[in-house]
């Protein structure tokens, strides 16, 4: 384990060992592309190619250099754990808040877009998911909450006629919506749109999701209710999950018609 650690090192230790080896498992080089490509100077370039060439990692074909088959290997894996730690730390700061009902890889977050409170912008994650709706052809929801930005965005555009939707929310989630005067209208208005259909089950639901055309979007909060954080992804893994989950939802839900607000 000890030697293996050491190489891990030798690569960590420099952004251009990494970049070079990444580069030549990729595709053939010459000297001249890798320093194009990463800015290392020719002497740089000359220590990397040889520690290289002396772990067997790459070979030298027509004056240039590719990566051998175990270099490739060393490759792949080291940029496998690179994106691991990088997912990793984009995540530590929310990682106490993410429900457990998430029952995806972690690793399909590489690419997530997560958005944050600040003290300028406490409601940042909110706005995520309003910037993501204002441009929505079709929007999916199942949620515990029906927060008031998008129950309004939403009301607008399925009114308008420029999205359909699909919503279904715990009973308390409806219940919070029918005792607030102005949301239970803006809920009636949606009820009544053609391109809406709303449905609610009686048993919780422990996530806040929205499916806007491809993109999942995720609140997270905390135990007492605050929100900490929203994620939002085009991961097709991602995307499969959440649709196999509403799915499940609208299985078990019933139809929700203004008559049911009380």
């Amino acid at each position: 384990m000890e030697s293996a650690l050491a190489e891990i090192e030798f690569l960590a230790l420099s952004t251009n060992r990494v970049e070079v080896l990444r580069l030549l498992a990729e595709d053939r080089h010459t000297r001249t592309d890798l320093a194009v490509a990463t800015g290392a100077s020719q002497a740089t370039l000359g220590r990397i190619l040889r520690d290289f060439d002396d772990r067997s990692w790459i070979r030298r074909v027509d004056g240039a250099y590719v990566a051998t088959a175990t270099g490739e290997l060393v490759a792949d894996g080291f940029l496998d754990l690179l994106d691991i730690v990088e997912t990793e730390v984009d995540l530590r700061p929310i990682v106490d808040y993410l429900p457990d009902a998430i029952d995806f890889d972690l690793r399909r977050l590489d690419d997530a877009t997560i958005t944050v409170p600040s003290g300028t912008r406490p409601n940042a994650p909110v706005g995520r998911v309003l910037g993501l709706l204002r441009g929505a052809s079709s929007i999916r929801v199942f949620s515990h909450a029906f927060n008031e930005g998008s129950l309004d965005a939403i009301e607008r555009r399925v009114t308008a006629g420029e999205t359909t939707f699909e919503g279904v929310f715990s009973q308390h989630a409806i219940d919070a919506v029918a005792d607030d005067e102005g949301l239970r209208r803006r809920l009636e208005s949606l009820l009544d749109a053609p391109g809406a259909t709303l449905r609610v089950r009686d048993g919780d639901i422990p996530l806040a999701v929205t499916v806007v055309d491809g993109t999942v979007h995720l609140l997270i909060r905390d135990t007492n209710g605050v929100l900490q954080a929203s994620i939002d992804t085009d991961d097709p893994v991602v995307r499969d999950c959440a649709r196999e989950r509403f799915d499940g939802y609208w299985a078990e839900a019933s139809a929700l018609d203004s008559g049911d607000l009380g």
